[in-house]
């Protein structure tokens, strides 16, 4: 027998895909970033100018459209009054901040930074690495971020 496919559905299932197109991404970072700095040290202009690509042409318009599915889905559901619904809201709120104020503007210096060490010495300088740091921890501040959100969405715990 088919099932019948309400619009409501195919949105999850967009809201959902663009999760994971969003910010599933950005977990590899925490395994590769530190891989390349031990191994490939010379990858690393490379790789935080890949970073910044990828969150200008993939994560941030995946993340509109989590938003938009979103709006819809609690608009549909009236469920704009659940906690679950209004943290969450607030969490992809405060990642499009990180997003357009930290990464976007960090990974593009870092880059610089490591490019300029690299040509001057061969080596990565305090500089570099105190930057690299930053950016670590904030990345692992907008992953716990995801994943506070992602329990929400699941749970609805309240």
């Amino acid at each position: 027998m088919l099932a019948t496919i309400l619009f409501y559905d195919v949105v999850v299932w967009i809201h959902v895909a663009a999760v994971v197109l969003a910010f599933g991404v950005t977990f590899s970072y925490p395994v590769l970033v530190p891989w390349l700095r031990r191994h490939h040290p010379r990858a690393m202009p490379l790789a935080h100018e890949a970073q910044a690509r990828v969150g200008k042409l993939l994560i941030t318009p995946a993340m509109v459209v989590v938003l938009a599915s979103g709006i819809y889905l609690a608009t549909d559901l009236e469920a704009w009054d659940e906690t679950w619904v209004s943290a969450s809201f607030l969490i992809l709120i405060v990642l499009f901040g990180l997003g357009g104020a930290y990464f976007s503007r960090r990974e593009p210096a870092l880059a610089a930074q490591a490019r300029r060490d690299l040509d001057a010495g061969g080596e990565l300088g305090p500089d570099y690495e105190r930057g690299l740091v930053g950016l670590s921890r904030m990345g692992l501040l907008a992953s716990v971020l995801i994943l506070v959100a992602l329990f929400l969405m699941v749970v609805k715990p309240f």
